[in-house]
């Protein structure tokens, strides 16, 4: 089988050969219609993966590549289905030659028997009986279902005839001595074949020595079970031989129908795997080749399944393949509506650029910018040419605005040194325990609000800044203002209690309507914390300027709750 394969080294070739077997007067045999059938589809195979190979080797987009139309395997297929209709036509003509040689040698038989049964005429049809014989070594096949029991009952009937023998004694020992010859011979040849390497060669040639072996007549009867035994030991090795060889190959193929059926497997794991970008369909696509590299190095699977596996391979890569040139394909179209978006961002940016109306453009610009990071990619060369074009125009303008507000941002910068140093005096204050706290803090807000204008990208900075800082000085204030509070209250307190139970209990309830006064303001002020909040940005004055009365309310009703003790003490 392996020097066949040799003489195939293309798809091409093998079909040539497969017209010539259809177009051929001769019918051609199973084994080489076999071999020529596994070796088109591994050959087919191989030049349709050499063909994407060639293609990408030549630096083409992966993507693109599409299957070019094949008629080779409708032609292979076409001359196929002649082979077939030849065959079956012969099969028929062979049966019907098979059943005709069965008649044929069963009239023999039938003869042979008649003159078993009248052993006083044995001799007289002596010339008759080998008249018979030789017509039945002319006669070929018959059924196969039929053939051993037809030999055994014609070599039973030949031996009995033989047996009958006896005036013609000397014509019957020159007959067995032929046979025993010939019989012997046919052994000496069978046990050589026994060191035939071509195992297959020499089964075949066994079979054809034991149906010559069964065509020649009797031996003398007392060697006939020792030429047999010689012959059937001889035999018996070729057949043991044969079925090893057989076993053997099966069991490579089930070995090759499990890798392949391994491979069957990562492929459609790689298939049902889930491609994002396009670096993973190229990771995917390697991991693909890759096992099609390792299937050509595998051998023939079972007859039976050695096409369905191919089919299952071949059908996962194909549809790995459709599914890659699908994604490609809406990836283009993504990326062409990008472009679109893009070029025309870059006609409002040249639009905008030559604007002099520093505020309103730059804010225009920063939402183009914003609007180009949400557009998604494009290919890295047509990426990179469309955002020179739209960096350009934005550059243009800015650097433009940059020359003609440097005066003004010189001031902004001078203007956040003050602010930041106000803001560190802050600081410091509300770490001091000296007096006059609530002036100071006076001071440096009325100097911080009549210093101008800050760079913009950093006035939210320096306003939290500027409100944690006056957050630790009233928190400073309060604490003393609380303190005092307190001090006054339990003096007042002493005075209270002098003037009896009553004015103590009307002390109370005066601390207990201030206290629930207070809670219900605090609810007030926290639902019209969630309205503003959802409106307002961070930063607003008014929003700041709730959350410390609310911080205030917090600490009065903190106030409160700790004199209603004291009172409650006091009794």
């Amino acid at each position: 089988m392996d020097s066949q394969e040799k003489r195939y080294e293309t798809v091409a070739q093998v079909i040539e050969r497969v017209k010539e077997l259809a177009n051929s007067e001769e019918t051609p045999g199973k084994e080489e219609v076999e071999l020529l059938k596994s070796l088109f589809y591994k050959l087919h195979s191989q030049e349709r993966d050499k063909q994407l190979k060639e293609y990408l080797e030549a630096g083409n987009d992966p993507e693109q590549y599409v299957i070019q139309p094949d008629t080779a395997e409708e032609d292979f297929k076409a001359q196929m289905a002649v082979i077939r209709e030849k065959r079956q036509k012969e099969f028929l003509e062979q049966e019907a030659i098979k059943q005709e040689n069965l008649k044929k040698k069963q009239d023999i038989i039938e003869k042979i028997r008649m003159m078993v049964t009248s052993p006083e005429e044995a001799n007289q049809q002596y010339q008759e009986f080998k008249q018979l014989q030789q017509e039945w070594r002319e006669i070929k096949s018959v059924p196969a279902e039929n053939a051993t029991e037809l030999w055994r009952t014609y070599q039973l009937y030949v031996e009995q005839y033989y047996d009958l023998l006896k005036l013609n004694s000397e014509a019957r020992e020159y007959d067995f001595r032929k046979n025993l010859e010939a019989k012997l011979r046919i052994c000496e040849a069978v046990e050589k074949l026994a060191s035939e390497e071509n195992i297959i060669s020499a089964f075949h040639q066994m079979q054809e020595l034991f149906q010559e072996y069964r065509e020649i007549g009797p031996v003398a009867k007392e060697l006939r079970e020792e030429v047999w035994t010689r012959y059937k030991a001889a035999s018996t090795v070729i057949n043991k031989n044969y079925q090893q060889h057989f076993a053997d190959l099966r069991a490579e193929e089930e070995e090759n129908l499990a890798k392949k059926t391994t491979l069957c497997e990562k492929a459609e794991a790689i298939l049902a795997r889930e491609c994002k970008r396009a670096a993973d369909f190229e990771n995917a696509t390697n991991e693909i080749i890759a096992l099609q590299a390792e299937w050509k190095t595998i051998g023939f699977a079972p007859q039976k399944m050695n096409q369905k596996i191919f089919d299952r391979f071949r059908s996962t890569l194909d549809a790995f393949f459709q599914k890659k040139t699908q994604y490609f394909k809406e990836m283009r179209e993504r990326y062409a509506d990008n472009i679109a978006k893009k070029k025309a961002l870059i006609e409002r940016a040249q639009a905008l650029m030559d604007s002099t109306d520093w505020r309103s453009t730059g804010d225009k610009f920063h939402a183009l910018q914003k609007e180009w990071k949400e557009i998604g990619m494009l290919p890295q060369k047509i990426g990179e040419q469309l955002w020179q074009e739209f960096n350009g125009a934005c550059n243009h303008f800015f650097e433009a605005r940059n020359v003609a507000t440097e005066g003004v941002r010189n001031e902004e910068r001078e203007n956040l040194k003050q602010k930041r140093e106000i803001i560190a005096e802050l600081t410091a204050l509300a770490e001091s325990v000296g007096e006059n706290v609530q002036q100071k803090m006076q001071e440096l807000i009325a100097r911080f609000n009549s210093v101008g204008h800050v760079p913009f990208r950093d006035k939210e900075k320096i306003y939290d800044d500027y409100h944690a800082a006056l957050d630790k000085v009233h928190k400073v204030l309060n604490a003393n203002s609380q303190r005092r509070r307190m001090d006054n209250f339990k003096q007042n307190i002493k005075t209270v209690a002098k003037r009896g139970e009553q004015a103590v209990e009307n002390e109370r309830m005066r601390l207990q309507r201030r206290l629930e006064q207070m809670n219900q303001e605090l609810k007030n002020y926290e639902n019209n914390l969630g309205f503003l909040s959802i409106s307002s940005k961070k930063g607003n004055s008014l929003l700041d300027e709730m959350k410390r009365r609310m911080e205030k309310l917090k600490e009065d009703i903190s106030l409160a709750k700790e004199q209603i003790k004291e009172l409650n003490n006091k009794e």
